[in-house]
């Protein structure tokens, strides 16, 4: 692959406050608060001594290693400039200010531009119908030969650990800018793995609920955690071609990054297949919901039937014997009233020992 002609040397430079110091093409200063961090890699090993990304850019070049700066929500401003000077594409460049956007590799000249989604798990109490349980952002990755610049979208999925991990290890960082994006899809993958292992105790919590013999209504918030788990899921499966690709990109052997990328490939499958589990089950869980709804409301309705049946009775007879006819059965009879009220109370207590056998009542 063009951007991995072969193993490059690689830089280190704590490079963070000074970035923003007048480098512009227009003369002003990048905003410090866009970039988190810049760093030259070169030998496995960060340099310092680099006051700006475009002197990070030339040493780099210069020393056969590779910068990476990091940004948080830059304005299409503040990306300009960076994208002239490591000629990133515009519409890559675009895709990263706009962010919303679909997991996805593209290739670019000279170029590769990754997108991921990142995720994180939102502590509660319980599922309600308004619960967000699963929160996302996005991480835009553009690889160059001696560059790589990523984007961060949301107040989650920093990636100040990445490289640091990153940076502890010599060996994967010599492997040039495409052991970052290795590092990034590695830390991103793993926190789905985390947080589809939290999911786990809320689809079990609404099973059991749906299930037990209480009459609950649990539609809303089943229908809630469904569409938190469809957030997870748009995440984790548009990723699966992406990662194909990359590992399908490396040739076998020591120093590839084939294995690495092949390791978070089987935890994004695992992820996947356990978020269509839940997926699935949430699906089933619904339509017993339904279902349980359905059947409690024809429960409902027999029971209803069943007591204007039995009030029927005492409402008809009181209604014929209430047209006042001067003949009528029994009606001069000294026991006629005490007979009508026992007849009335025979025939409704046959009627309520029917319903109640056959599970009416």
């Amino acid at each position: 692959m063009p951007l991995l002609p072969g193993p490059p040397r690689i830089v280190r430079s704590h490079w963070r406050d000074r970035v923003g110091s007048g480098d512009s093409a227009s003369g002003q200063p990048v905003e410090r608060d866009a970039v988190v961090d810049c760093g030259v890699y070169v030998d496995g090993e960060r340099e310092g001594g680099t006051e700006s990304y475009r002197g990070a850019l030339a040493h780099a070049r210069e020393r056969g290693g590779f910068v990476w700066i990091g940004l948080h929500e830059p304005t299409e401003a503040q990306l300009a400039d960076i994208a002239e000077e490591f000629g990133l594409h515009p519409l890559a460049v675009e895709d990263a200010v706009v962010a919303h956007q679909r997991p996805k590799l593209e290739r670019y000249e000279g170029m590769l531009f990754a997108v991921f989604k990142t995720v994180r798990y939102v502590p509660h109490e319980a599922v309600t119908e308004t619960s967000q349980i699963v929160e996302s952002g996005e991480v835009m990755t553009f690889i160059g030969d001696s560059f790589v610049v990523t984007v961060r979208h949301g107040e989650h999925g920093e990636l100040g650990e990445i490289r640091r991990r990153l940076e502890n290890d010599e060996e994967l960082v010599r492997l040039g800018p495409m052991a970052v994006l290795y590092a990034v899809a590695d830390r991103i993958v793993d926190d789905y793995v985390t947080v589809t292992e939290a999911l786990q105790d809320d689809v079990d919590e609404i099973e059991q609920s749906v299930l037990s013999p209480a009459r609950t209504r649990e539609i809303e918030r089943i229908y809630q955690l469904k569409r938190e788990v469809l957030e997870l899921k748009h995440a984790v499966a548009p990723l699966e071609l992406p990662l194909r690709i990359l590992v399908s990109q490396f040739p076998k052997g020591k120093g590839s990054l084939k294995a690495y990328f092949r390791d978070v490939e089987d935890h994004l499958t695992r992820v996947r297949e356990q978020v269509t589990g839940y997926d699935e089950l949430l699906t089933s869980i619904l339509q017993v919901a339904f279902a349980q709804v359905q059947i409690n409301e024809n429960e409902d309705m027999r029971k209803i039937s069943a007591w204007v049946a039995i009030a029927a009775v005492p409402t008809m007879v009181a209604g014929i014997y209430g047209m006042n006819f001067d003949h009528m059965p029994e009606l001069r009879w000294k026991y006629g009233y005490p007979m009508v009220l026992f007849g009335m109370a025979f025939v409704c207590g046959m009627l309520y020992r029917g319903f109640k056998r056959n599970r009416w009542l």
